[in-house]
């Protein structure tokens, strides 16, 4: 009949049908990892992780914890619905040891105070949009955590491990960005894993780090084998331990053959003795010779009365770029008195005819100078460090 499908029709929908489901069952479980693969990647994650925080801390002087990992699958809508905007995107490239990739995901907010910090800040410098400073700083300071963590899992695995430079984007999770653009395996569902963040009082918030199912699997298969190995030599080593006979004591009467009257007990032959009548050794214990015995002497502990604390790791952040400001001077003018300048228009400053000039360094105060003149240019020349 018109309008009817025949069989051969109605098999071939079934089986299209059917060769569709069997295809999402097989890319939902490439999308997904099997629980002793999530285990290792927390395991791998928390180790590593605890290793980066010791290296920030001793970056921004600040007791830095980073708590222990909680391993899952997300999407870029999943974090475009769910995570603080904008954000810093910071991409990680394995080079030696890992063939892969993963991703760091701070919030814009902390990358300002830690940037703060390790410029020698309090961290509450934070107003003003993110700017290149930012990002190089945190891209240096995401290069030694991250090279430490490299460091962690080479022990892990017992060879070399090594990154390439990180590099920080600031991202705005929206739908105008395109995830493929950022990295390749965004485009799909990937292993995200969570941490809970703290830098002293300043800073309690969620660091995230994003795995590709491929690299996540390729970690496991190394920790895994690493460890099957590891447990393979510990067995050998047992299995080569020696075995000690224990000896049976020897009566030293029986093999004399000498009488022992009833009542009497054979004596041991001892290391030192005298020979008594039943010729075994009377045992006598040795002399405790006298030892001067003399509790330890300490010199005591000296705090000085001005410690001077010195800077750790400065050359960790030697390279990075600050903004040096000379302000000549300042005044305050309302409104309407900005409104009437005009070329011409004499600007009265709060600074005196050959008073010392201010040095700032990124907002702050921090030497005091003269102007000069070199070539054609004005120079300054500092007079004064303010401490």
């Amino acid at each position: 009949m018109d309008g009817m499908l025949s069989q051969e029709e109605i098999n071939a929908l079934l089986s299209g049908m059917s060769s569709n489901v069997e295809s999402a069952e097989a890319n939902t479980e490439l999308e997904s990892l099997s629980d002793a693969e999530k285990d290792a990647i927390g395991e791998i994650s928390n180790i590593s992780m605890g290793t980066a925080a010791t290296t920030l801390s001793s970056l921004v002087n600040q007791k830095v914890i980073i708590t222990t990992p909680v391993v899952s699958y997300a999407t870029w809508d999943d974090l475009a619905d769910n995570y603080t905007r904008p954000c810093v995107f910071i991409q990680i490239y394995y080079k030696d040891g890992l063939d892969g990739n993963n991703i760091l995901i701070l919030k814009e907010s902390d990358v300002k105070i830690i940037t703060d910090l390790m410029m020698g800040g309090d961290g509450t410098n934070v107003d003003g949009e993110l700017s290149e400073l930012h990002l190089s700083a945190i891209s240096e300071a995401m290069n030694q955590m991250m090279g430490s963590a490299s460091t962690s899992i080479s022990s892990m695995l017992e060879k070399r491990v090594d990154i390439s430079p990180p590099i920080a984007k600031l991202v705005d999770l929206n739908d105008s960005i395109d995830a493929e653009d950022i990295s390749p395996f965004l485009k799909s569902r990937f292993t995200k894993v969570s941490f809970k963040m703290q830098i002293g009082d300043l800073v309690d918030s969620e660091l995230l780090q994003l795995y590709p199912f491929d690299f996540a699997r390729d970690l496991y298969r190394k920790f895994i084998k690493e460890d099957q190995t590891a447990n393979s030599t510990q067995k050998a080593v047992e299995v080569s331990q020696p075995q000690i006979k224990q000896e049976e004591p020897v009566n030293n009467a029986a093999a004399n053959n000498v009488q022992i009257p009833q009542g009497q007990m054979p004596y041991m032959q001892p290391m030192q003795g005298t020979q008594n009548m039943y010729g075994g050794m009377n045992f006598m214990m040795p002399p405790v010779q006298d030892v001067n015995v003399q509790p330890a002497q300490f010199q005591p502990f000296m705090v000085p009365q001005n410690p001077v604390i010195q800077p750790e790791n400065i050359d960790l952040i030697m390279d990075v770029p600050l903004e040096v400001t000379v302000e000549l001077g300042r005044t305050s003018k309302s409104i309407k008195e900005i409104l009437e300048f005009s070329p011409g228009t004499i600007i009265e400053l709060n600074k005196l005819a050959g008073e010392p000039i201010d040095v700032l360094v990124n907002g702050k105060f921090v030497a005091k100078g003269e102007v000069v003149v070199i070539e054609e240019s004005f120079g300054i020349r500092v007079t004064e460090i303010i401490k």
